[in-house]
């Protein structure tokens, strides 16, 4: 039996709810919260998986990956394409408990487009209360000031040639912090140039933790846009998606 001053109001699969001093709180294998209707909102999520982090400066560390059907954009390099529609709906109850069964404190957001769908920003709340330490890997299309300040937002600013470079939101400079990193992804020398400007115009060293230089996979050889930085003493981090060289490039849930 509970003690007096807990009453049991009620039992479910996943969750404990209990009164007390007035205060309503759920117990459940994710955590504790004070706030069931926040569980129970939803987003269309295409998959949840376990796997090694491949890109930005978290690559190397196991990490869940939460990621989110829906985009708005079509780069014409997309490697998730699958993300654009297939999905379903689950609670925030139930994301949290889907990433607690993983038993690792790194979570990625990503997508698709995370931040087309509004329920992202308290999951990702909720996240960070449970101690977590998460990223959200968003387009540079979409207003970044109303994400949570404890997440690292990997920022991608679209190039020319992903087909989608007048899409980018350039005030979202001005929310960056030194927990950020902003995101380049290359295919020519016109994007280097293109991303080599933006960088010098809005010194963006200055504003975050590091800006991130990433050929597009099988359309460039990498070893050109790293001459291209040495050449030019740019301060930026060179990158490979080092998951598409332990598995298959194409291969998902990876």
């Amino acid at each position: 039996m509970p003690p007096a001053h807990v009453k049991t109001a009620g039992f479910s699969r996943r969750d404990l709810r209990c009164s007390c001093s007035h205060k309503t709180f759920y117990i459940g294998s994710a955590g504790i919260f004070t706030d069931m209707p926040e569980r129970e909102k939803t987003l269309t999520i295409n998959e949840i998986y376990h796997s090694l982090q491949g890109e930005s400066t978290w690559a190397g560390w196991p990490c869940v990956f939460v990621r989110l059907t829906f985009c708005n954009l079509r780069c014409n390099y997309c490697d998730t394409e699958y993300a654009f529609y297939e999905g379903i709906k689950r609670s925030l109850g139930e994301i949290l408990d889907a990433v607690a069964a993983y038993r690792c404190p790194l979570v990625e957001i990503t997508g698709g487009e995370p931040l087309l769908q509004k329920n992202v920003l308290p999951l990702m709340s909720m996240l960070c209360d449970l101690d977590y330490t998460v990223l959200l890997e968003t387009s540079g299309a979409h207003d970044i000031s109303n994400v949570d300040p404890r997440v690292h937002r990997i920022m991608d600013l679209k190039t020319p040639g992903s087909g989608e470079v007048d899409k980018n939101l350039w005030s979202n400079i001005d929310h960056l912090t030194a927990r950020d990193e902003v995101k380049f992804v290359m295919g020519s020398r016109e994007d280097y140039e293109w991303s080599r400007d933006k960088v010098q115009r809005y010194d963006l060293p200055s504003h975050c933790r590091a800006v991130l230089f990433s050929p597009i996979f099988g359309r460039i050889d990498p070893r050109e846009i790293v001459e291209w930085i040495l050449a030019d003493k740019l301060n930026v981090r060179f990158q490979l998606q080092m998951h598409k060289f332990i598995w298959k490039p194409t291969q998902r849930g990876v």
